[in-house]
């Protein structure tokens, strides 16, 4: 099985190369790990004591983030080395500040294990949420180098609960501990021979309720806003844009909207403003220009939507008219705004749970879109409680970093 997952993985990093003539992101994705080991060369070498980070994307990068700031703080003298094997994680999170070196993770051959985990010489491992690489996983058990999961996720559909996913149980044997989300997760585990486990909740709560420490404020968007009702959409797709626009179409003056697109290529940016007939103004067209005079307001940059959720009266989540699903809903929630978001939910527990408590609204058509948008208008009561609900949900479900941090360090 081994000897098949290889030529398998050596075909992929070929088929790669071609896509790599055609398509922009998977450019980035094969010129990025050219540049792997000279960096790590630059930045650390194995005389450090170092730590090792893996995250598959931007959001399995940002749930980990607060175990990755307190083992920094936990562990001052090593480095830090993050992962990432997407383009789109990598290249939004590539200059942070809190890893010593991050870089792709070089495709999963017995080689680039070898080489890699050679390279940074780590202590410590942590994988989080997901992504079983199993040549990565063997060299480390060989190694004897302590592995955790963090915030990890089982389902039944995948292959370890299988006939046939004995291939991938025996890389999970590399893992000194796995600290799951739920208890659904700790007994599909269990179920297959693994007892190291414990429900530590999902580390990306602590991560939304250290946001509030911080100094969130934007003097653009508080010109903007003027003191009136603002409802703030974030990461919407063209699904979610073509009953939004409707909406915002015919909706009060009185009525502020911020949009922030999950996609600001020019064109789309363009097509947008297009289809909208109140006045709109754009993020990179806001220079010299009195704010408070628009009704829309278009952020066409990345990095500042967690910031304007503050300023949120009722937030817009898009992501749940495509497939997996939602976006995160927990940055508007830890600011006490109340949601509403697109029907495909389902694969995101926090999501399911606050529309189970009614702190977030859930809508499939253009009716039930405006009805949900006219109740929390109209009735601040009704916007309030809802929002109160989230607030507490988030404030209920904080505390996995440190059960993680108090087992490794006993």
């Amino acid at each position: 099985m081994l000897f098949l997952y290889n030529l398998i993985i050596i075909l992929a990093s070929q088929v790669v190369k071609l896509l790599a003539l055609f398509s922009p992101k998977m450019k980035l994705f094969i010129d990025g790990r050219k540049e792997v080991f000279s960096i790590l060369k630059s930045k650390v070498n194995t005389t450090y004591k170092t730590i090792w980070f893996h995250a598959a994307s931007l959001g399995e990068y940002e749930q980990g983030l607060p175990v990755i700031e307190k083992i920094k703080a936990q562990y001052p003298n090593h480095k830090i080395v993050v992962t990432f094997f997407s383009p789109s994680g990598y290249e939004v999170r590539k200059n942070n500040t809190v890893a010593d070196a991050t870089v792709y993770l070089p495709l999963d051959t017995k080689s680039n294990a070898q080489k890699f985990i050679k390279a940074i010489n780590p202590e410590l491992v942590f994988f989080i949420k997901y992504e079983y690489w199993p040549n990565y996983l063997n060299e480390l058990k060989k190694l004897q180098i302590k592995t955790y999961l963090i915030s990890g996720i089982f389902r039944e559909k995948q292959a370890f609960f299988k006939w046939y996913g004995g291939f991938y149980r025996n890389a999970l044997k590399t893992f000194e501990y796995f600290f799951v989300q739920n208890e659904s997760s700790k007994n599909l585990i269990r179920s297959i021979g693994f007892n190291n486990v414990k429900v530590s909740g999902d580390t990306r709560f602590d991560r939304v309720v250290a946001i509030l420490e911080r100094d969130n404020s934007l003097d653009f968007i508080e010109q903007f806003k003027d003191n009136k009702t603002t409802i703030v959409i974030g990461s919407s797709w063209p699904k979610d844009e073509n009953l939004l626009v409707n909406y915002i179409n015919n909706a009060s003056d009185e009525i502020k909207f911020i949009i922030a697109p999950h996609n600001i290529k020019s064109e789309q940016i363009a097509n947008l403003k297009l289809q909208i007939t109140k006045s709109t103004i754009l993020f990179s067209e806001k220079n010299n220009v009195d704010l408070s005079n628009f009704n829309v307001f278009i952020i066409d940059t990345i990095g500042i939507l967690t910031k304007i959720y503050s300023y949120a009266d009722i937030a817009y989540v898009g992501g749940g008219f495509g497939n997996p699903g939602v976006h995160n809903i927990l940055e508007p929630a830890t600011f006490g705004v109340a949601i509403i978001i697109g029907p495909n939910y389902s694969h995101f527990a926090e999501a399911t749970a606050l529309v189970h408590q009614e702190g977030c609204v859930s809508i499939s058509t253009q009716n039930e879109l405006n009805d949900a948008f006219n109740l929390l208008i109209n009735n601040e009561d009704e916007r309030n409680e809802k929002g109160h609900i989230c607030s507490t949900f988030v404030q209920m479900n904080k505390g996995a970093t440190d059960i993680i941090l108090k087992h490794i360090t006993e």
